[in-house]
């Protein structure tokens, strides 16, 4: 493994899988307006709560660590959106003014 496999989040996830972890993905599958990352972007998470990768940062990746708790236990996949409006530009969303789409799955 070199140093830019350590980098990679799908790396991480075969390798906690393979160590028989329970393992959920978070991909980044649409942005519009100012986003912090963009469509491709990888969250892995374990059945612990450890990650590695980004989808967005702050509470966004807060919650999308707390909803793939949710999908390792269910096995169900989900799609997150998360956005700013004026009323809740301060909870969890988006205050930069975009919104990300990010799917939620375990891997099998």
């Amino acid at each position: 493994m070199t140093d830019l496999d350590t980098l990679d989040p799908l790396i991480t996830a075969e390798t906690w899988k393979n160590a028989g972890r329970d393992v959920a993905v978070a991909t980044v599958i649409e942005t519009w307006g100012s986003a912090p990352r963009q469509a491709g972007s990888h969250l892995v998470i374990d059945g612990e709560g450890n990650f590695e990768g980004s989808v967005s940062g702050g509470c966004v990746e807060g919650a999308v660590i707390a909803e793939a708790l949710d999908v390792i236990a269910s096995g169900q996949p989900k799609m997150l959106e998360f956005g700013v409006a004026d009323e809740t530009a301060w909870r969890v969303g988006l205050s930069c003014g975009g919104r990300i789409k990010v799917y939620l799955e375990r891997l099998g």
